[in-house]
């Protein structure tokens, strides 16, 4: 982590998960108890589908333009998103004679304006939708998908049931009076 993100970080490694999870205030107006939601989250993300070993993430807590940045960079789309995965999968990282596989799972990136703004237009808490954000990002970083429809059924599974425990309704619950095809264009968040 260089010196300059040093001031902005908070990690710790989870008792109950073994996951760290490094949290990272890069731009945005974002709530004194976001750190808590997040880590809640992600936690119990990686209880749920992770591996039974200890595991490092970062959360980056980002705005729009932040987050547009990344997203044209990264994906070729010129505008912000919610939450943007980057995984690293297992690097072999050299120490002594054997090399070990770093435990590091990857970046997570949330935009607080776009997350606010679906929250409002879903009739979400921020913190809910916040959290099923995280979940999805966690999700997408231990090998999870969403781009058929097989994929997208079995995450979608995966994440109602950890929102569930978290006592978080299910994000892809039908509104009143909505019909199936409307719900289902776009699957997930646009991550």
């Amino acid at each position: 982590m260089s010196p300059s993100r040093q001031s902005h970080a908070h990690e710790g490694l989870s008792q109950v998960s073994g996951l760290e999870i490094d949290i990272l205030r890069e731009a945005g107006d974002w709530a004194a108890d976001t750190e808590e939601w997040v880590r809640r989250a992600a936690e119990h993300a990686y209880v749920v589908a992770g591996p039974s070993e200890e595991a490092e993430l970062c959360v980056v807590l980002a705005d729009d333009p932040f987050v547009q940045t990344l997203n044209k960079t990264y994906r070729g789309k010129d505008k912000p998103t919610n939450v943007l995965s980057f995984p690293t999968g297992a690097m072999p990282v050299a120490a002594g004679p054997e090399p070990m596989h770093s435990p590091l799972l990857g970046d997570i990136v949330l935009a607080i304006e776009t997350i606010a703004r679906e929250a409002d237009e879903q009739g979400k808490s921020f913190p809910d939708h916040l959290s099923h954000l995280v979940v999805h990002g966690v999700l997408h970083l231990l090998g999870h998908d969403h781009e058929v429809d097989a994929e997208a059924e079995e995450m979608e599974a995966l994440e109602r049931d950890i929102l569930e425990d978290l006592d978080i309704a299910d994000p892809y619950a039908l509104p009143e009076g909505a019909d199936e095809p409307a719900r289902r264009l776009p699957r997930g968040p646009d991550v």
